[in-house]
């Protein structure tokens, strides 16, 4: 499946990203950057909240009359000599435009970003069609196809693990002899690309925003290569998630303004274009006009208590915020789309199976909630996800069940509760190690836990765990003497 990056388990993808010093440097480079940038062409833009709610409203009054709004869409690209087609799968998906590829004998492609593309593998299957070849255009993508189809990173800066020196040995491979500098390097990779563009017989895009009442398709690009993908070559294919639809062109253009802040801080990307087939009053564009709306997995959200999750409009800010995306990257999700929106997104898309870890990888800081653009309200649907998970589909057993059972019961009983405060600190004394007290590790009640069973093993294989206090230390008991002392003194 697309979505899929990777074979490896959760905890061995982790463990091996965690160890990459580099990409963590670079991504806390790029998250630190992007707050500043962010925030501030937020603030520019004024009215922040009101804006936001106005991006949520549009977004769900869209999903509830999503059939009405697909068939205008299709309808009047069709009006225009456009043709659409309904995938309900990815194989549906590539069969059709394996269809038009060798009906039309395409021989050169040229894509511009794409995550839905990417999702529904178009790129694997091109390099086994014979005879055919496949450029991606966006600089990002580009690299990594370059670098032996390396799997991006980030949703939109899909090449963020990389550094200019990595970048400047995999152009070598194409004859590059400069200095790695990043404006030597984009000029090397803009003069092949040119090229690659004059002979394409096929441009393929995406689709950030698909306008109903016009059957015209919005791309927000920050390097204008999907502009030239979309003018040049005489046929174009347009794939779309079903949810990216708008009514009208008013409601992009507030969508627009709330991704170009959200994901790059800036007031609006170099290039926001709206576009559709070629008419006969104009010089460039395509005369072939082909748009797959994709489902993969969207509809099972469709009423349920994930629709929200259909909002997304794919500003990866989530991902700029998000902590545990901080230290283990994009690739340690396994999924094309990693952080706080891919951990929701990805078990919607392929299923608990390969993609149950992923609602767990979150602190539930809430970070993501508060900085999505459209209010999705990313935490509690991955608590959402837990909870089918454990309660509905009982896939959680074993050690972790049986831990969590105890714990449950220990907790609701307050004498068992009682009883386990007046033993903890005595009981972890054969597995306590001594340390002195300071800045980092200062509630550490005579020792540290470096060595815990069971759950707890997850936090001490990376930190500290302070020993339990002494019954006469613990907070219930200083909370109780606090309330007798405030009571003598009149509440003073």
């Amino acid at each position: 499946m697309g979505l899929k990056t990777s074979t490896l388990s959760f905890d061995e993808r982790c463990t091996e990203n965690i160890e990459d010093k580099q990409m963590q440097a670079a991504l806390k480079k790029s998250q630190d950057a992007q707050w500043i940038k962010r925030e501030g062409a937020r603030e520019e833009l004024g009215n922040w909240e009101q804006w936001r709610e106005l991006g949520q409203q549009i977004r769900q009054h869209t999903l509830n009359h999503l059939p009405d709004y697909l068939e205008q869409f299709s309808d009047n690209v069709e009006k225009q000599g456009g043709h659409v087609f309904f995938a309900k799968t990815e194989e549906d998906a590539q069969n059709f435009v394996r269809k038009i590829v060798l009906e039309k004998e395409i021989k050169k492609i040229v894509k511009s970003k794409s995550m839905v593309t990417t999702e529904v593998g178009l790129d694997p299957m091109f390099e086994k069609m014979p005879g055919v070849s496949v450029v991606e255009t966006d600089l990002a993508e580009f690299i990594l196809q370059m670098d032996d189809w390396d799997e991006p990173s980030h949703i939109v800066f899909p090449a963020v693990h990389k550094n200019r020196h990595q970048v400047k040995q995999i152009f070598e491979k194409l004859g590059y002899v400069g200095s790695d500098e990043p404006v030597d390097l984009a000029k090397f990779a803009r003069k092949i690309l040119r090229e690659r563009f004059l002979e394409a017989d096929l441009g393929i895009s995406g689709c950030n925003f698909a306008i109903a009442d016009s059957g015209m398709i919005n791309l927000v690009t920050n390097e204008g290569n999907a502009d030239l993908c979309i003018s040049i070559p005489k046929t174009q294919i347009v794939l779309m998630g079903m949810e990216r639809i708008v009514p009208s062109i008013k409601e992009a253009e507030v969508l627009d303004n709330l991704l170009c802040r959200s994901a790059v801080g800036q007031k609006l990307t170099s290039y926001v274009t709206f576009a559709g087939r070629k008419h006969e009053d104009e010089s460039d564009g395509p005369e072939d006009f082909y748009v797959v709306i994709v489902d993969n997995g969207r509809s099972n959200a469709l009423g349920t208590q994930f629709q929200e999750m259909l909002q997304c409009i794919r500003c990866g800010a989530c991902l700029n915020v998000c902590p545990v995306y901080r230290h283990i990257g994009g690739h340690g999700y396994g999924s094309i789309y990693p952080g706080p929106m891919g951990a929701v997104l990805s078990p919607i898309l392929g299923g608990y199976e390969e993609f149950g870890d992923l609602p767990y990888a979150s602190s539930l800081c809430g970070a993501c909630t508060d900085t999505c653009p459209v209010k999705i309200p990313l935490h509690k649907l991955l608590i959402e996800h837990r909870t089918v998970m454990t309660n509905e589909l009982k896939m959680k057993h074993g050690i972790d069940d049986a831990t969590m059972k105890m714990i449950g019961r220990v907790t609701a009983s307050p004498i068992v509760f009682k009883m386990v405060e007046k033993v903890d600190h005595a009981g972890s004394a054969l597995v306590t190690k001594k340390k002195d007290m300071s800045v980092n590790n200062l509630y550490n009640h005579d020792g540290y836990l470096n060595k815990a069973p069971a759950m707890a093993k997850n936090w001490t294989d990376y930190r500290d765990l302070p020993r339990p206090p002494k019954a006469k230390d613990n907070f219930r008991h200083w909370f109780k003497e606090h309330q007798k002392a405030k009571a003598q003194t009149g509440g003073k």
